[in-house]
């Protein structure tokens, strides 16, 4: 016993290795901007928002678009179902705020399998700028939102995205989405990109509308089931890299329930299986407490369980380290919250093989690659 105690914990702190460096790298790359901008200053630009039905936050969200700090820029709000209840707000907005060029574009086109993308074509092909900025409804946009995205524009770069980082969880499954979206998933996706390897993340694009519209429209996105997954892939075919903003902008949770955040989860683990395998296959490792009962089970002994559990108590105190660093959320539940996180993320990630459908919004989708069925969501004549 006290010869597998030995290589197990070396196999343990290995673990922990990987998981504190990705922290620490994320901590030095947030808040950071590398080098001068290249956008163009004071280049006016088109904020396409895609909506659908009315949710917790919809009227303080949809109002942040009217009370950006920039000089010039409209605000295109896309709705696919003109009867949808989200419509009677928008319209109010648009008409307490007349000096923000703003309007309402109703109806979509069905290029993919995708209805947010299929939602944003009429607003992008209506965008009277260059530059555009595609975000969802649950942004929270602060008032220097555009500008935070034009800093990390790049002469390499081909898109500049944010991921979402949670913010006022009204239960306890929200706080565990917290724990899912910030010092997790955040955390690798900005440590992936100080590597050079930025993926994509469809909450806030920043594109240059000539570059896309070179590599065939934003109905190119409709090459992968998830717009961010096509996105990255034709930045990275064309020569170009995904670059994120120094610090990402926060999404409202709200009450949230153990089925939701399952779901929502699942859904994102089944996309991301289909459309990056490689870099899915060691997400069942990026928790803390899979490599911790690895340790134990290894070690066979009460050295091994004494020694994993603070391998796991230094990484956990790590993630709360960046969540102050980052003024992330954070709370006395945090710890409970990891806890519960790790233990869905194998079954999480199991679930991710098992089928390939998902439901996004009452929309059923098939996420395997639609490379060579692009077409059959042409328009008919």
């Amino acid at each position: 016993m006290i010869d597998a105690t030995v290589p197990a914990l070396a196999l343990g702190a290995l673990l922990s290795l990987v998981q504190i460096g990705s922290i620490a790298i994320a901590a030095r790359r947030l808040g950071t901007v590398h080098g001068p901008s290249r956008f163009p200053a004071g280049a006016p630009v088109s904020l396409v928002r895609p909506l659908r039905g009315l949710e917790a936050y919809s009227e303080e969200m949809l109002t942040r678009s009217f009370r950006l700090d920039y000089p010039a820029y409209e605000v295109i709000f896309c709705v696919a179902d003109p009867g949808d209840p989200i419509v009677p707000l928008v319209e109010r907005l648009i008409a307490a705020h007349p000096r923000v060029p703003a309007r309402l574009i109703l109806g979509d086109e069905r290029v993919s399998a995708n209805p947010k993308l299929n939602n944003c074509l009429r607003g992008w092909r209506a965008a009277a700028h260059d530059w555009v900025v595609l975000a969802d409804s649950n942004v929270a946009m602060p008032p220097d939102y555009l500008q935070r995205l034009q800093a990390a524009w790049r002469e390499e770069t081909g898109l500049v995205c944010s991921t979402p980082v949670g913010a006022r969880p009204g239960s306890f499954m929200a706080e565990v989405e917290c724990a899912f979206l910030n010092t997790l998933q955040a955390r690798w996706q900005y440590a992936a990109e100080a590597f050079g390897l930025g993926f994509a993340q469809g909450k806030s694009m920043l594109w240059h509308k000539p570059f896309l519209e070179s590599q065939g429209g934003l109905q190119a996105l409709a090459a992968e089931i998830a717009e961010d997954a096509a996105a990255t892939k034709l930045v990275r075919a064309a020569g170009k890299r995904v670059h994120l903003v120094a610090s990402p902008f926060e999404q409202p949770l709200g009450t949230r329930g153990f089925r939701e955040v399952w779901a929502r989860q699942l859904r994102w683990a089944r996309l991301r299986r289909v459309t990056f395998p490689l870099f899915f296959i060691p997400e069942i490792g990026s928790g803390v407490l899979l490599p911790a009962l690895v340790v134990t089970f290894c070690a066979g002994s009460l050295a091994g369980l004494v020694g994993a559990a603070s391998l796991a108590a230094l990484c956990y105190a790590a993630e709360v380290g960046l969540a102050l660093r980052a003024g992330w959320h954070r709370s006395p539940r945090m710890l409970a919250a990891f806890l519960v996180r790790d233990a869905l993320i194998p079954a999480i990630w199991l679930g991710a093989w098992v089928q390939s459908a998902i439901v996004w919004r009452g929309n059923a989708m098939d996420v395997r690659p639609r490379r060579a069925a692009v077409d059959r969501y042409a328009p008919t004549a």
